[in-house]
């Protein structure tokens, strides 16, 4: 194992070099390196950077959907849904963020990473499960952290923020049931303190 990572400058041309036009961009933000590769050449793309020898990022340590559509207040023009991975080469001491824009925000389907990473399961499952994003070839896309009749996908940006059923589970019927909402929605106003209402007390 190195001593110290590279240059963020150096792998950057490294990087480059090595996946030439499966990559749309690598570039270099506050010392941290970030590829950008088109959703058709993603697999490939993660096993270069896995096996190629200037690269050898053996772990997938984060995966994570991200959804674009209220980016910069509603000006982002590209592809909704983004797959974000962060790899790590313990062999070379050096990282890499990996972006890959999901084409078709109706069903967004990207590649499972799991055949390259199986680290890439859960957090999968876990972008599945909160952006709605169908990662092809993944054993068992499952929900993660909702409840297996939940509907929608609740980082969406477009997910409502108050809902009108709620969900609890029933011994008799020994299941998670989805019933309306028990309470009436109200309107919650922040408090706001003044000074000059503590008499000039500090």
């Amino acid at each position: 194992m190195t001593d110290f990572a590279i240059a963020p400058e150096a792998l950057q041309k490294q990087i480059q070099e090595t996946l030439g036009a499966k990559a749309r961009s690598v570039t270099v933000a506050l010392g941290e390196v970030t590829v950008v590769v088109p959703a058709a050449d993603y697999l490939e793309a993660a096993r270069l950077l896995r096996d190629a020898p200037g690269c050898r990022f053996e772990q997938l340590i984060d995966l994570c959907g991200v959804d674009y559509s209220d980016y910069r207040e509603g000006e982002w023009e590209g592809e909704r849904f983004c797959v974000v991975s962060h790899l790590l080469s313990v062999s070379l001491n050096q990282r890499v963020r990996l972006k890959v824009f999901v084409p078709n925000e109706d069903l967004p389907v990207v590649d499972s990473l799991t055949g390259i990473w199986n680290a890439a399961t859960w957090f999968e499952r876990e972008a599945f499960d909160l952006y709605g994003i169908v990662f092809e070839g993944h054993d068992d896309l499952r929900r993660l952290l909702t409840d297996y009749g939940f509907i929608g996908h609740p980082f969406r940006k477009d997910f409502p923020v108050s809902g009108h059923v709620e969900m609890r589970y029933d011994a008799e019927q020994k299941r998670v049931i989805y019933q309306p909402v028990s309470i009436e929605p109200r309107e919650i106003t922040p408090r706001v303190i003044r000074e000059d209402n503590y008499g000039g007390l500090h």
